[in-house]
């Protein structure tokens, strides 16, 4: 028998889906793009609930892999490398051994320390990738070649970024539920209630945090870079991180799904909001506040109920 949350689930998917099917045969681009940005923040916020959600590890540097994503994307073509079964797997790869690097560091520290260490590295990564002057610097560049798929489909065309962001996110989806429900999920959920407990049986919590925070990097960026067809270290700032993890905690944390949800409230005001009024950044913050009050579990916890 199915349970509430297995029915709520297929909601989301099928809703996912028909967004998915539907709105780019409208014939409107911007309301293609605009679904695949959906999808795209979906995508970041997945990875990132499993470090925050699962893991207790609350970065605010995840988006120096989103921007590294988006480098990938931009230089390869320059070097004749554009097919997306090359530019997508380097672009996870990238986010993976940057992950790798400042994780073994990063994860010596804990609670407070640990969330200043990743926002310095992602701090020292803007700047490094500022200062790259053929890259064009702070300014960015342009992307002067999309990311293609056998056939001549090219990511830049909005309906055919929709379906592959799409496919990706549930890909995702699948891939992220049965991580955290595997013997290595356990370890990883017992490590963020106790890990006094954890090394008491003998399973230390450093390697499979490390692992976590290693293969939480995603394609999101290489998909951000075709949607925007500009890449720009701006993409790598502390604020792109806080939108990242505003939308983690107003879907709910630890819920997979939850991060979806606030992905898409996240660019729904951003929408509504930016039109009525240059401060709505001050306005998401007072929603946060008000979710962290009224709504403990967050929207995905509040559509449960």
């Amino acid at each position: 028998m199915f349970t509430d949350r297995t029915r709520l689930r297929n909601a989301l998917l099928l809703a996912l889906l028909v967004a998915a099917l539907l709105v780019p045969l409208l014939g409107q681009p911007y309301y293609s793009k605009l679904v695949a940005r959906v999808v795209i923040f979906a995508l970041v916020a997945v990875s990132l609930d499993l470090l925050v959600g699962y893991a207790g590890l609350v970065s605010l540097g995840h988006a120096a892999y989103f921007c590294l994503g988006c480098y990938v994307a931009g230089t390869l073509p320059s070097i004749g490398v554009h097919s997306a079964f090359l530019v997508l797997p380097g672009a996870a790869l990238a986010g993976a051994l940057f992950g790798l690097l400042t994780g073994a560091i990063s994860l010596r520290a804990t609670g407070l320390y640990f969330i200043f260490i990743t926002l310095a590295f992602a701090q020292m990564a803007y700047y490094v990738a500022g200062g790259i002057r053929p890259l064009g610097g702070l300014d960015g560049f342009a992307l002067k070649v999309p990311t293609t798929l056998p056939g001549g489909y090219e990511l830049n065309q909005p309906l055919v970024l929709v379906w592959v962001s799409t496919a990706l996110l549930i890909l995702t989806l699948w891939g992220a539920h049965r991580l955290v429900r595997s013997p290595f999920g356990m370890v990883l959920q017992a490590a963020r209630d106790n890990q006094g407990k954890l090394a008491a049986i003998g399973l230390p919590a450093y390697p499979a945090r490390l692992a976590i925070y290693t293969v939480s990097a995603s394609v999101a960026g290489a998909l951000y870079a075709n949607l925007t067809e500009f890449v720009s270290p701006a993409s790598m700032s502390i604020f792109v991180s806080a939108e990242f993890l505003f939308m983690v905690i107003l879907g709910g944390v630890a819920s997979l799904f939850g991060p979806m949800i606030g992905a898409l409230v996240f660019v729904a005001l951003e929408q509504i909001l930016s039109g009525l009024t240059v401060h709505w950044i001050f306005w998401l913050g007072i929603i946060l506040v008000l979710r962290v009050l009224l709504l403990r579990r967050g929207l995905y916890g509040f559509f449960q109920r």
